[in-house]
């Protein structure tokens, strides 16, 4: 069964794009990273012997590393101007590029700073260690806190990740929090350049305190605030296609939520065997006063487990996230290219994007074109191009080229490209859109695969 929504007249004139904040974000980050290197210069003489050179590399590397700590707790907040500005997926990528940052200054500092002490004391480096460990202030807390967080660096490594289930790798990397909170104290005390530098210490703490606000905010109180004010539940469970389903949620003013056709939500369904996994699905139709909807491929237990979900099931949401969204639009002419789920998204786009909208639809069999009444009434009723690309009678699977893209549109390069689908789909598809002329700038894409 397909549920159709009432449609929605789409913007007859494309509003200007709005500009990105990543590369502000960007520049505040190493503007940071810039100033703790300008701490340790500003507080550091002349540099002397062998280990003055590796108690001073280590020194660096651990404040960088306390630096990355806060940076990669930051990230983490879900903070709406990144999540749905610079997009959930990049803000994604920026936070594991900062862990593997901090795993590797860790490691750095660790290495560094029980060298330089073991050639200034003539001792060796395990007598060193055990005296650093057991006998300098808030190293216990700090080695307790190295070992968490090299067990989520550990398990953040996609090998890892791999063999894995998602819940047991999402409340590994919970414990992050705990890691960065036994590490501080050893920070201030031990740091020579917070000793005495009442200005850097207030910094640090100011630091710290800040991003811990924002995850307060973002990742606890906001959701609550959510979930009580507008009270979600499953309204109806609807049958798309094989292994397809859609979830129709209920609730209270939802249009004061400002979500956009094209964003997400991460969905906790408050029932057996769902209540404990938070998953991304995103919006197949526009968002409605009273009313949200998420279609769901079954590909793993939690995502099977939907099908099975009963009118009344409460539901806690968080959201809304993602950038792939009608504020990216630069052009009055969009194409959406989606494979299999990936379509969810462009569906609901597929009905708001102002302008000339082509839509291409790719599937093994017509048995798999999830939602394809409703996006034949849409392209029906605004006038839209509807493309699907299927299988071939022997299940040979058509290539979408730079050179059949171009003749389906000629002018192709005035297009904007929104992209939905598999990795691998995706990364295909933009590599023949940039040899058919498309600038990247106009290409959007958003991935859940991090």
């Amino acid at each position: 069964m397909t549920t159709v929504y009432e449609r929605r007249a789409a913007p007859a004139v494309t509003p200007p794009a709005r500009r990105s904040p990543a590369g502000a974000a960007l520049a505040l980050l190493w503007a940071g990273a810039a100033a703790v290197l300008a701490l340790w210069w500003a507080d550091t003489g002349s540099v002397v012997g062998t280990a003055g050179w590796l108690t001073g590399a280590g020194r660096i590397a651990g404040l960088l590393c306390g630096y990355a700590c806060a940076v990669l707790v930051g990230l983490m907040a879900r903070m709406p101007v990144l999540e749905r500005r610079v997009g959930s997926d990049r803000v994604a990528r920026w936070h594991a590029m900062a862990g593997r940052y901090t795993v590797c200054l860790l490691l750095a500092h660790i290495g560094l700073i029980l060298t330089g002490y073991a050639a200034q004391d003539s001792a060796s480096l395990w007598h060193e260690t055990v005296t650093v460990v057991l006998d300098y202030p808030e190293m216990l807390k700090a080695t307790a806190g190295t070992v968490i967080l090299l067990a989520v660096g550990v398990t953040s490594a996609r090998a890892v990740r791999r063999r894995t289930g998602h819940e047991f790798w999402y409340y590994v990397h919970l414990l992050t929090y705990a890691a960065v909170f036994l590490s501080f104290g050893h920070q201030l005390a031990l740091g020579n350049d917070f000793n005495g530098n009442s200005v850097a210490t207030a910094a640090w703490y100011a630091l710290y305190l800040g991003v811990a606000a924002l995850v307060l905010w973002f990742r606890i109180l906001a959701p609550v605030r959510l979930n009580l004010r507008h009270r979600l539940r499953v309204e109806s469970v609807h049958h798309e296609a094989p292994g397809v389903w859609s979830v129709v949620v209920h609730g209270r003013d939802l249009d004061q939520l400002g979500a956009l056709a094209g964003q997400f939500f991460r969905w906790r369904f408050l029932a057996d065997g769902l209540r404990w996994t938070s998953t991304p699905y995103s919006l197949s139709a526009p968002p409605r006063r009273d009313r949200m909807r998420i279609t769901v491929k079954s590909l793993g237990d939690h995502s099977a487990a939907v099908a099975l979900l009963r009118p009344g099931t409460r539901v806690w949401a968080e959201g809304p996230y993602g950038s792939l969204t009608g504020d990216r639009q630069t052009s009055s002419k969009s194409l959406l290219i989606g494979g299999g789920v990936g379509i969810t998204p462009l569906r609901a786009l597929f009905e708001t994007l102002p302008g000339e909208v082509t839509l291409l639809y790719r599937a093994r069999t017509v048995e798999d074109l999830a939602l394809g009444g409703e996006l034949e009434a849409v392209a029906r009723w605004r006038g839209a191009r509807l493309h699907y690309l299927l299988n071939g009678p022997g299940g040979q699977r058509p290539r979408i080229t730079a050179e059949s893209l171009r003749s389906a549109l000629p002018d192709l390069a005035e297009h904007d490209v929104y992209l939905c689908g598999p990795h691998g789909f995706a990364r295909d598809l933009y590599e023949e859109l940039r040899a058919a002329g498309v600038p990247d700038r106009r290409i959007h894409h958003e991935s859940f695969e991090l």
